[in-house]
C-alpha cells in the first residue's frame, strides 16, 4: 500500500505564512512602536504607544484563533513548528502579555507612567532625570520592547531546532534586560537587578549555545527529529557528546523558568524591576519557557530520558522545597513571590516528568493559569502604595491592617493567595492536579515521590499565604498605606485577570478540554 504521508523533508521546505502570521503581526507592531518613539511628538507617545500595543497584540490574537490552527505544520525550512502545544502557548502567551500590557500603561499622575523612569539614560539622582520628570517625559520605549520580547516568546515553544530555540531566547531576553532597569523610583536597585540579570543570563545562554554545538557534533544537525533518530538508531561515533549536551541546554532552559541552582537572580530581579515587568516575566517568561523545555524533552531528547531524568526529578525536588522554605523568610512581598514562583517552577516541572499527552496538556494548563493569578497578583502590589507618595509599599509589615482600609484590594489579593496555595475551587488546586496527577500515573516511584514533596511544599507556602491574610485582616495597621485607584485599562486587566483566575478553578473543563486536545507535538 501507498504511503499517503508526505516526507518531512519536503514539509519543511514551504513558507506557510498564514501559520507564522501571528509573529509577524507582533514584530510589525514592535517596529511601528520604534517609529512612533523616533517620529512622534513627546506628549503623545504614550497614547499612541499604548494603541499600538493594544492593537498589535489583538490582532496577533485574532489570526492565531481564526488561520493558524487550520495550518499547523513545519515551515521556515524546519525552523518554526506550529502544531497543537506551540498554538496553545502562543495564544496564551499573547493573553497574558495583553494584560500585562494594560498594567505597564497604569499612571497614577499626571507627570508620566509611574513605573517607569522618565529617560532610562540618566543617572539616579542627577539634575537630567529631575528635569525629566519635571517636564513629564514617559518612557515610551518600553512598550516596543515589550512586543520584541514579546515575539520571542511565541517563537520559543515553537522552535524546530536549537539554533532557532537559541535566537528566540536571546529576542525574548535582551528586552528584558533593559525593562528591568527601567524603574522609577529604587533606581539603583532597579539597576543592580538589571546588571544582575544580564550577567547570568549571558552564562546561561553561552550553556545553551556550548549544549547545542555539542548536540550538533553528536547528531550532525541541531533539529529536534534530527537529533531525536541519532538517538533512537543508536549513535555510538560520538556518542560522548550526548549527555553533556542535553545537560547544557537543560541548564540554559532552567534558568528561565528560575529552577534551583541556577535561581540566583530571580528575587533580586523581581525585586528591583518595575513591578508591571516583574509581573510580565513572571507569568509569560515562565509559560515560554517551559513550552521550550515540553518541545525538547518530547521531541528532542526523549529517546535517551532514563539518562538525563534523575538530574531533573533532583532538581524539581530542591526546587520545590527551597522555593517554598526560602518563602517563608521573607519581609518583602516582591521578593516573597519570586521565592513562590521558584517553587511553582518545581511544581510544574513534576508534570513534565510524566512524559505523556495528560502531562503536557497539565503543563500548559498550569502555566496559564499561574500566569493569570501572577499578574494579577503583581497589579495589585502595584496598587499598595506609601500614604507619603514615597513609592510601592513592599514591606509585608506595611501590609497590616489592608483588608479594614481596603477591603476590595485586600479581598482580590487574599483570593490570589489562595489561589497561589492550591485551595480546592481554585485554579490553583485544579492546575496542580492537572500536573501531579499525569505523574503519579505513568512517571514511575520517582514521579510520585516527587508529587509526594509537592504536596509537603504545598503545606508549606500555604502557611505563608496565610499569614498574609492574617496580617491583612486581624492585624492593626499604622495608616500609612494606601491603595490607589486604578485606570480603566488598568481596571480591565485586573478584572479579566480575576475573573479568569476564579473560571478556571470553578470551570476548568472548556480549557482543560483544549489543553488535551492540544497536547500532541509535530515529530
Amino acid at each position: 500500500m501507498t504511503s499517503l504521508a508526505v516526507p518531512a523533508q519536503f514539509q519543511a521546505v514551504a513558507v506557510n505564512y498564514w501559520a507564522i502570521m501571528p509573529i509577524l503581526v507582533v514584530f510589525g507592531g514592535a517596529l511601528v512602536g520604534v517609529l512612533i518613539e523616533a517620529f512622534a511628538p513627546r506628549p503623545v507617545r504614550h497614547t499612541l504607544q499604548v494603541v499600538v500595543t493594544v492593537v498589535t497584540l489583538i490582532g496577533a490574537l485574532v489570526v492565531l484563533v481564526l488561520k493558524s490552527r487550520h495550518d499547523e505544520g513545519i515551515t521556515l525550512g524546519g525552523a518554526i513548528v506550529i502544531d497543537g502545544p506551540a498554538l496553545f502557548m502562543m495564544g496564551s502567551v499573547l493573553v497574558l502579555s495583553l494584560l500585562a500590557v494594560l498594567l505597564m500603561a497604569e499612571k497614577f499622575s499626571s507627570t508620566g507612567a509611574d513605573a517607569f523612569t522618565p529617560m532610562g539614560a540618566a543617572v539616579p539622582g542627577s539634575r537630567l532625570e529631575a528635569t525629566a520628570t519635571e517636564a513629564g517625559w514617559g518612557t515610551g520605549e518600553v512598550f516596543p520592547l515589550a512586543l520584541f520580547s514579546i515575539a520571542g516568546m511565541m517563537i520559543f515553544p515553537a522552535a524546530g531546532d536549537l539554533l532557532t530555540m537559541f535566537v528566540a531566547l536571546e529576542v525574548l531576553s535582551l528586552p528584558l534586560y533593559i525593562l528591568t532597569g527601567l524603574a522609577r523610583r529604587k533606581r539603583l536597585l532597579s539597576q543592580e537587578a538589571a546588571l544582575k540579570y544580564f550577567l547570568l543570563g549571558s552564562f546561561s545562554s553561552a550553556f545553551f549555545l556550548f549544549g547545542s554545538a555539542l548536540l550538533y557534533g553528536y547528531a550532525g544537525s541541531v533539529g529536534f527529529g534530527a537529533i531525536s533518530e541519532a538517538i533512537s538508531a543508536g549513535a555510538v561515533t560520538y556518542n560522548g557528546l550526548l549527555l553533556p549536551g542535553v545537560v547544557f541546554v537543560l541548564v540554559g532552559l532552567l534558568f528561565k523558568i528560575g529552577a534551583v541552582p541556577f535561581h540566583a537572580w530571580t528575587p533580586d530581579v523581581y525585586q528591583g524591576a518595575p513591578t508591571p515587568v516583574t509581573g510580565f516575566m513572571a507569568a509569560c517568561t515562565k509559560l515560554a519557557a517551559f513550552g521550550a523545555i515540553l518541545r525538547l524533552v518530547y521531541v528532542g531528547i526523549a529517546a535517551n530520558r532514563w539518562d538525563w531524568r534523575i538530574g531533573v526529578m533532583a532538581v524539581a525536588a530542591l526546587t520545590m522545597v527551597i522555593g517554598s522554605i526560602l518563602s517563608v523568610t521573607q519581609t518583602d512581598i516582591k521578593r516573597l513571590l519570586a521565592y513562590s514562583s521558584i517553587a511553582h517552577a518545581g511544581f510544574i516541572l513534576t508534570g513534565v516528568l510524566a512524559f505523556d499527552k495528560a502531562g503536557v496538556s497539565g503543563v500548559m494548563f498550569y502555566t496559564l493559569a499561574y500566569g493569570l493569578a501572577t499578574i494579577a497578583a503583581f497589579g495589585v502590589v502595584a496598587l499598595v502604595r506609601q500614604r507619603d507618595g514615597g513609592g510601592e509599599a513592599t514591606g509585608l509589615t506595611q501590609w497590616a491592617g489592608l483588608g479594614r482600609s481596603h477591603p476590595v484590594i485586600a479581598g482580590v489579593f487574599g483570593l490570589l493567595l489562595l489561589t497561589f496555595a492550591g485551595i480546592p475551587l481554585t485554579s490553583g488546586f485544579t492546575a496542580k492536579f492537572a500536573a501531579f496527577a499525569p505523574a503519579v500515573a505513568t512517571g514511575g516511584r520517582g514521579a510520585v515521590l516527587l508529587v509526594v514533596i509537592g504536596v509537603l511544599c504545598s503545606a508549606i507556602t500555604a502557611f505563608v499565604y496565610v499569614r498574609i491574610i492574617v496580617l491583612m485582616y486581624f492585624t492593626e495597621g499604622s495608616g500609612d498605606v494606601v491603595a490607589l485607584t486604578p485606570s480603566v485599562l488598568a481596571t480591565i486587566a485586573l478584572a479579566a485577570a480575576v475573573i479568569a483566575t476564579i473560571g478556571l478553578g470553578v470551570m476548568p473543563g472548556p480549557v482543560l478540554d483544549l489543553a488535551g486536545q492540544a497536547s500532541q507535538f509535530l515529530r
